[in-house]
């Protein structure tokens, strides 16, 4: 097949052209097809790289649509999430799961044993859409943690780990006046001062016991399996020092402009959440992402929980003033990088002809048709 008449988005540059698409990859970038070809006229539409996502917590609402409710069938839930994928542009995947919760009940561990076996029998039948890899989400002061990390991390499909530690007082909950308020809107956790002070001492004792078994336990393993590691939340520099001494490579969410600093000047990549942008801001009251790109320490986004902000986030960036070929690369080259995915994120020969074309409506980027390994599903 050739798509041609395409404003084409790759490597920093934005140019007409064809591209063809021959047994699941770009095997050209032609300016002429042949008369018996198949061809489609993309209408000078945008032509982009498919969308890599490395952490979405997507799969998760599909397993659990409302509190305290369950999907009778898992495989139907993480179909569901990659028909939702697919149809945001995202055509390789990280579904990030969490190992651990914190101050959650343990509903997510609850389901995490049969959600990677249907990503798993998904996969094997060849049902997904979208490629899709694994990002496991580490809450360390969760005693359960180690098990899950005996029982899991051998899995082929591991793309990704993250550290996590969500005890209040530090990184993203350094103000507890904003974690009491968060948990009572997510918990209907309701403290008086006297049992907020007894909750806190039982946590941070908690931390203290769990967080450093399970963070060696973390560190020795990514090492040896050459496995990415990524830092959550990092908001001060102490906290970024920290990092770079595990061996993260990765800081994700950093909710600080000076974490986020430090983290570059120590060769870190920085990657945020791509709702930030496209909600002008933290819903949370930390960094907005958008001054990150304004200060030159942007490298990636990444859906988190909205899988379709990936595509409108590189697109509002476009629209503040950023170079749209870069904002692009945001969503697709780098991440590819990040993770040593060397057949795709570009356009270019020989790689995997994973494409999304978008046109914009009243400024809102639409997709019109995606392929994936050059199979068509839009």
């Amino acid at each position: 097949m050739h798509l041609t008449n395409a404003l084409v988005v790759t490597d920093g540059t934005i140019r007409e052209g064809t591209i063809t698409i021959h047994e699941g990859a770009i095997s050209a970038c032609l300016s002429s097809t042949g008369r018996d070809e198949v061809v489609l006229d993309c209408e000078g539409d945008f032509l982009l790289p498919g969308l890599i996502d490395i952490h979405t917590d997507n799969v998760e609402h599909h397993v659990r649509p409302r509190p305290g409710v369950r999907w009778p069938s898992i495989l139907a839930a993480v179909l569901a999430h990659d028909r939702q994928i697919v149809a945001s542009g995202i055509t390789t995947v990280l579904d990030a799961l969490s190992f651990g919760d914190y101050d959650g009940g343990g509903e997510r561990v609850a389901i995490l044993d049969a959600v990677i076996e249907a990503i798993s029998l998904a996969k094997h039948e060849a049902l997904f859409h979208a490629d899709h890899y694994l990002h496991f989400r580490c809450e360390m002061s969760d005693p359960i943690v180690r098990p899950l990390i005996d029982r899991h991390f051998g899995n082929a499909d591991l793309r990704l780990v993250s550290m996590m530690d969500h005890t209040p007082g530090q990184r993203q909950y350094r103000d507890l006046s904003i974690f009491r308020e968060f948990r009572r809107k997510k918990n209907s956790r309701i403290w008086t001062d006297a049992e907020f002070a007894v909750y806190l001492d039982e946590q941070r004792q908690r931390q203290s016991r769990e967080v450093p078994l399970s963070k060696r336990t973390i560190i020795d393993f990514c090492k040896d399996a050459r496995i990415p590691l990524a830092s959550h939340d990092d908001t001060t520099l102490s906290d970024v020092d920290e990092s770079l001494a595990a061996g993260v490579s990765i800081s994700e969410f950093p909710t600080t402009l000076e974490a986020a600093r430090r983290a570059n000047e120590l060769g870190m990549k920085v990657v945020m959440g791509a709702p930030n942008i496209v909600l002008g801001g933290s819903h949370s009251g930390n960094v907005a992402a958008a001054d990150l790109a304004n200060s030159g320490l942007l490298d990636g986004l990444t859906s988190d929980y909205v899988p379709g902000s990936l595509l409108h986030a590189a697109f509002a960036l476009a629209a503040q003033g950023f170079d749209l070929a870069e904002t692009i690369a945001l969503v697709t080259q780098n991440p590819a990088a990040l993770l040593g995915f060397t057949d795709r994120g570009r356009i270019a020969p020989g790689l995997r002809a994973d494409l999304v074309r978008v046109r914009l409506v009243h400024g809102v980027p639409v997709i019109r048709n995606v392929w994936v390994a050059g199979r068509q599903y839009l």
